[in-house]
């Protein structure tokens, strides 16, 4: 076993996880999958004409959210006009043109349900002339609640709890 030491393994284990990490970031994943050629916004193989929308509004939930919007601003810049994003709180980015609500997870909150509402009415707002760019990664079923007529927060936040409880995994919530 020549060459191989604790040390040696441990510096590529430490290589091949940070590997892992940065192939994942939600910032640099959008940044590879997403640009902007002129007016001309390229979304994977999609690419948009961003001077037939009057609007460019951005929305979305999940704990990476704010990190694809901070990718996303980078690129768009003055072409968002607006948005929201809720994710958990402790995980807002800086963010100039869209607004992040940080809420609760895994047991959604009023503030997850405040945003929520928000984000509805934003979208209430737009016409065929919007672009709207939704942004959704893991715990979006949390931080984004709109409980079921004749369910309350207080129902859905017990039923979580218990489905916690008794190791229900994301699928089963």
């Amino acid at each position: 076993m020549s060459g191989f030491t604790v040390e040696k393994m441990r510096r590529d284990a430490d290589a091949i996880f940070r590997a892992a990490v940065s192939a994942v970031d939600a910032e640099l994943c959008m940044r590879r999958f997403v640009s902007l050629d002129g007016q001309t916004l390229l979304v994977g193989e999609e690419s948009y004409d961003l001077a037939a929308f009057e609007r460019v509004l951005v929305v979305g939930t999940g704990k990476a959210s704010p990190r694809m919007g901070v990718a996303l601003e980078d690129i768009l810049g003055d072409h968002v006009a607006a948005g929201l994003i809720n994710t958990k709180y402790g995980h807002a980015e800086p963010l100039t043109r869209i607004r992040t609500a940080e809420c609760g997870h895994p047991v959604p909150d009023q503030a997850g349900v405040a945003g929520t509402d928000e984000i509805l009415d934003l979208l209430d707002d737009t016409s065929d002339q919007d672009l709207v760019i939704c942004l959704i990664s893991g715990g979006g079923s949390a931080l984004m609640p709109a409980p079921s007529e004749g369910i309350s927060l207080e129902e859905k936040q017990e039923t979580t709890r218990l489905l916690l409880g008794c190791g229900a995994n994301i699928v089963e919530l």
